[in-house]
């Protein structure tokens, strides 16, 4: 875990955000009432499908108790509700041989167990929007129509902390009950798998129980009583994931190596206490039986003074005034958005797609479709989302070089997620999501508003004017309207810092402040899209081209020395698909349809357009890059396989095997030549921290994008109505010294 690390925001495709939390270690979010929006959704009511007939109601159920019959009430899509996580819980915990057992059952993570497409196709044609029947082929004898859906299923990592081994286990949801106190619940265990020699992520209950123990640590004390710390709440302690650097570190254990800060005041919670380091001692915890095993005090660095800049809450609560003359600016849609919600389902515009959410990647897409006049719908992707973050730092010296966090597979990006605030993390009219998801214990928490969906003004979206005429035509952008599919991550948040000896400097980071560094680190995302590029339920019709463009050489075909051409090659299998950026050829990539053209007769596609990036700075023999062998590549390109979902596999927390995950699936070298294609596109910025990123950093932006080529016959924004013109409104017209600005007359702005 990236506990003092800048914290990131990814904002993924569809504007959607989910915010994850500044904090190291997660508390339970809760939001005030008073910060909910109006909801603005679509009745289910609206439409029914066509169905042979429909389930019979539960007997059984109680007046009180609603019974949520999986083939109506919930998408084979939707996340796991609160619900169904407990039945989950309850029916693996009932599955326990002996007391002991289910007393020392932890529970990592408890997930949807996403259905095979084809599930989802039908669910999509017969019981869900975009009740689309077409979406399946037609038999002779007409569409057979099943009454029902498969239940539902979870998945569970536990992770058994009496024997230390982690399982997996699916758990059918056959029926759930809105309430589920007392264990009534029905569920039923599929299958269950001991996974050898690994380690699951970490959890805030530990943290916390890391923490305690070491400040009780007589030894650990009596360093810090070196140092003037005689308080020991002043102290914080954050456990890191000791990752992977020799056999000491194999997954036979489950360990810690802590972080330490101090704060100057004790009494003051939001006190910025990672402006104090403590370093020089090194801690060991096993974190199976909660306790220190390794202790020793190497080097006494003094404490770092308490800097005056190192708070940044509002105002006179970090000593200072906030700036006076900011006004308010408010964001107003009279006649509400232009998107509707039914359940996880929107619809923006022309755009359809599902909401999901897991803890480990935060917001996931599913099932993105564009509408497109008499073409209908035309799917684009079956599944979007974020499902690695690698933040390695620069410096040799310790604690810094075992600074590799894996904020996805060792702690999980969506459990750092936080409520989200209207007026600030959120503008306009806002629908938001909550999520559901375990703690260690099997107890449910719900982050309220933890992800939001808002339609954002994007500057100008097109314009022309004709100096002829002198008219002008100019639309609007709202995210979305163009076609294009933007992912981007802000960075912001709290430097990870490092004390320094007095007069001393290090040339792997920026001095902050006296006594305080920050060392140069790099961030790396990783994006897993599945796509479906007018690809039908059932059908593998894509391939990926690369486009690099080349200058002509010099002679009869170039004789004014000005030519230059897009030159595309075919990735006809993964080892030919590991690629690099090259923004000195404009290198991007376009994911096609090979049996479906354009009024040109040219393939339709969608092309991923890379951002600003960069490759790992470590050295090949770099002890993390044996868990994050996916970094050396930009991107990577394999055919669908249920399973390969996480790029340094499932488990990367002390995972002592070499380029496990993406890097050895692709020694397989399947063809891609017409396929299920999923893209995987690692992006990354280098941090040389400024003095202006303290105490916090401002947002910094980066990302890529999914852009139509040849998807369309012409843009797809040309029908992008006019805004209304605020040029007769001039009580909104700004003074200056008190002189109204005069318009200028037709002729004028023609030759301008």
């Amino acid at each position: 875990m990236a506990s003092t690390s800048k914290k990131t925001t990814p904002s993924p495709p569809c504007c959607d955000s989910t915010t994850p939390a500044p904090p190291p270690i997660r508390r339970d979010a809760t939001s005030s009432s008073s910060l909910v929006p109006q909801d603005w959704t679509v009745p289910s009511a609206d439409r029914r499908p066509v169905v042979d007939s429909l389930p019979e109601p539960s007997k059984t159920a109680s007046a009180v108790i609603p019974v949520m019959l999986r083939a109506q009430t919930s998408h084979p899509l939707d996340p796991l509700s609160a619900a169904e996580i407990s039945v989950a819980v309850a029916t693996v915990r009932a599955a326990g041989a002996t007391p002991e057992l289910r007393d020392s059952m932890r529970f990592i993570e408890v997930v949807l167990f996403e259905p095979d497409k084809h599930v989802v196709a039908l669910a999509d044609a017969y019981f869900f929007p975009p009740f689309q029947p077409s979406l399946l082929p037609r038999s002779k004898g007409g569409p057979i129509i099943p009454t029902k859906l498969p239940p539902r299923r979870a998945r569970l990592v536990v992770y058994n902390k009496r024997s230390n081994e982690t399982s997996l286990w699916i758990v059918e949801l056959s029926e759930v009950h809105a309430a589920t106190r007392g264990g009534h619940h029905r569920g039923k265990v599929i299958s269950s798998q001991v996974v050898p020699d690994v380690q699951p992520p970490m959890d805030a209950v530990e943290y916390a129980e890391c923490e305690a123990v070491v400040k009780d640590f007589p030894p650990f004390r009596e360093a810090m009583k070196k140092r003037g710390i005689e308080d020991m709440d002043l102290l914080m302690v954050d456990a890191w994931c000791v990752g992977y650097h020799s056999d000491a570190d194999a997954p036979s254990r489950r360990l810690a190596k802590p972080l330490i800060f101090c704060r100057t005041e004790s009494d003051c919670p939001m006190e910025n206490g990672y402006a104090r380091p403590v370093e020089g001692i090194h801690v060991l915890v096993d974190m199976q039986n909660m306790r220190v095993i390794e202790f020793e005090d190497r080097k006494l660095v003094p404490l770092p003074p308490a800097d005056p800049l190192r708070n940044y809450t509002p105002g006179e609560t970090r000593g200072g005034v906030d700036r006076s003359d900011v006004k308010p600016l408010q964001i107003i849609q009279p006649e509400g958005p232009s998107f509707r919600v039914n359940g996880h389902y929107v619809e923006w515009q022309k755009w359809n797609f599902r909401i999901g959410f897991t803890p480990r990647e935060g917001l996931v897409i599913h099932s993105v479709a564009y509408v497109d006049g008499s073409r209908g719908r035309r799917p684009l992707a079956h599944r979007l989302s974020f499902v690695e973050m690698v933040v390695p730092y620069g410096d040799p010296n310790e604690p810094h070089y075992r600074k590799n966090a894996f904020d996805a597979g060792e702690d999980g990006l969506g459990k750092n997620a936080h409520s989200l605030k209207k007026g600030c993390d959120c503008l306009g009219f806002i629908k938001y999501f909550d999520a559901h998801f375990t703690n260690f214990t099997g107890g449910i928490e719900t982050i309220e508003n933890c992800v939001c969906l808002h339609e954002e003004d994007h500057g100008i979206l097109w314009k022309h004017q004709d100096w002829r005429t002198g008219l002008a035509e100019v639309r609007r952008s709202r995210r979305l309207t163009d076609g294009k599919i933007e992912a981007e991550v802000k960075l912001t948040g709290i430097l990870s810092l490092g004390a320094l000896q007095p007069g001393e400097t290090r040339k792997y980071g920026t001095t902050i402040a006296p006594g305080l560094y920050a060392p140069v680190h790099q961030h790396f995302f990783v994006a897993r899209m599945d796509m479906a590029v007018d690809c039908r339920p059932g059908e593998a019709f894509n391939q990926v081209v690369e486009v690099n463009v080349e200058v002509e050489k010099p002679g009869e075909k170039n004789v004014h020395n000005n030519a230059f051409y897009a030159k595309e090659t075919l990735l006809r299998s993964e080892l030919e698909a590991m690629r690099a950026c090259n923004p000195q050829t404009a290198r991007h990539w376009i994911v096609r349809n090979t049996r479906t053209v354009n009024r040109t007769g040219q393939l339709t596609g969608y092309k991923l357009v890379p951002g600003s990036n960069c490759l790992p700075l470590a050295g090949s023999e770099a002890k993390f890059l044996r868990r994050a062998a996916f970094l050396n590549h930009n991107l990577w390109v394999t055919p669908y396989t249920h399973g390969e979902m996480f790029p340094g596999g499932e488990f990367p927390n002390q995972n002592p095997r070499v380029d496990e995950g993406l890097a050895t699936w692709v020694k397989q070298n399947r063809p891609l030549e017409e396929t299920d294609i999923v893209l995987w596109y690692v992006f990354g910025i280098t941090h040389v921290p400024r003095l202006e990123d303290w105490p916090v950093m401002p947002v910094e932006r980066l990302g890529f994008m999914l852009m139509p080529h040849g998807f369309f016959n012409c843009s797809p924004a040309v029908d992008v109505p006019p805004s209304t013109c605020e040029l007769d409104a001039k009580d909104n017209d700004v003074k200056d010294n008190g002189v109204t600005p005069k318009p200028l007359q037709n002729g004028v702005l023609a030759k301008l």
